[in-house]
């Protein structure tokens, strides 16, 4: 009997019918040591953080620094954006520059172990905290998703100093444990942690995590690009099936092409007239 012959008579049926059509394909996080995101997973449980450094070169920020610096023209609109910080939205339909940040194995390798298959980039957005900006609200990133506290993440993040972080120049704040915190705030008694690091690093932290980007008393501007993911059953914050050309999806890496909702989540969420989305490319 073929897929197509077999009989549907539960809910389970029809997930697992499709699920063996659209079958997920290991990540590129699969070329990591998985004695490594054990580690990893292991700090990540217990602070609801952890921090890579030196993942990319000196040259590879110069370079992200100088794709972006034209883009980097408004403040922002309201006190969470920030009225001394610039931002750049949609950054995957403007440049290749920083699809590696998105798809990078170590990113992946976390995300396949605490999302669900086929999860998809919610953000991805450059930040420059100029000097003279305050502290951001502390917030955590899946808090826009109604769904009550204490819970599993919903969501993951990374945040990649293009800059040196440092206490003052406004890299983040965080609050290790938060993330197993039901619904109350941070309080005036919670430890907060400046996530300090050099260029070329990351901090990744589960969607649960309160935090928010520090204060800038420097004569500086502190430079970095988040990437923020979600599970593949929720909407993204961008909206990437009508930012991104067909041509541009075609460009980028598989990974990056299924996180962009080029993808099914079993049985048919993400379905384009009844067909997976992936066809769409295969049209001229």
């Amino acid at each position: 009997m073929s897929i197509d012959d077999d009989p549907v008579t539960t809910l389970d049926d029809l997930r697992n019918d499709l699920a063996r059509r659209y079958k997920w394909t290991p990540s590129n996080g699969a070329t990591v040591d998985p004695a490594i995101v054990d580690a990893d997973m292991a700090a990540l449980d217990n602070d609801g953080y952890l921090i890579w450094e030196n993942l990319l070169s000196a040259d590879e920020c110069r370079q992200i620094k100088a794709t972006v610096a034209p883009w980097l023209v408004h403040p922002g609109r309201n006190s969470f954006e920030g009225h001394h910080t610039q931002r750049v939205y949609s950054v995957l339909s403007r440049t290749r520059i920083c699809d590696r940040l998105v798809d990078h194995p170590r990113v992946l390798a976390v995300l396949d172990r605490i999302l669900m298959a086929n999860y998809l980039l919610s953000a991805l957005q450059a930040i420059n905290i100029q000097p003279g900006e305050s502290a951001q609200l502390a917030h955590h990133d899946d808090g826009f998703y109604p769904i009550p506290r204490p819970r599993a993440p919903l969501a993951a993040a990374t945040i990649w100093a293009i800059d040196d972080f440092t206490a003052d120049n406004g890299a983040t704040v965080l609050y290790p444990g938060s993330h197993r915190w039901g619904k109350r705030r941070p309080g005036p008694d919670d430890p907060a942690l400046p996530v300090v690091m050099p260029a070329g690093s990351c901090v990744f932290f589960v969607g649960t995590l309160w935090h928010g980007g520090g204060a800038n008393t420097t004569g500086n501007a502190r430079l970095a690009v988040t990437a923020q993911y979600c599970q593949p059953w929720l909407r993204p914050m961008e909206a990437y099936t009508l930012s991104i050309p067909r041509d541009t999806a075609r460009e980028v890496s598989d990974d990056i092409r299924r996180m962009i909702g080029y993808s099914i989540h079993p049985p048919f969420v993400g379905a384009v007239d009844g067909l997976h989305p992936q066809r769409l490319l295969e049209q001229p």
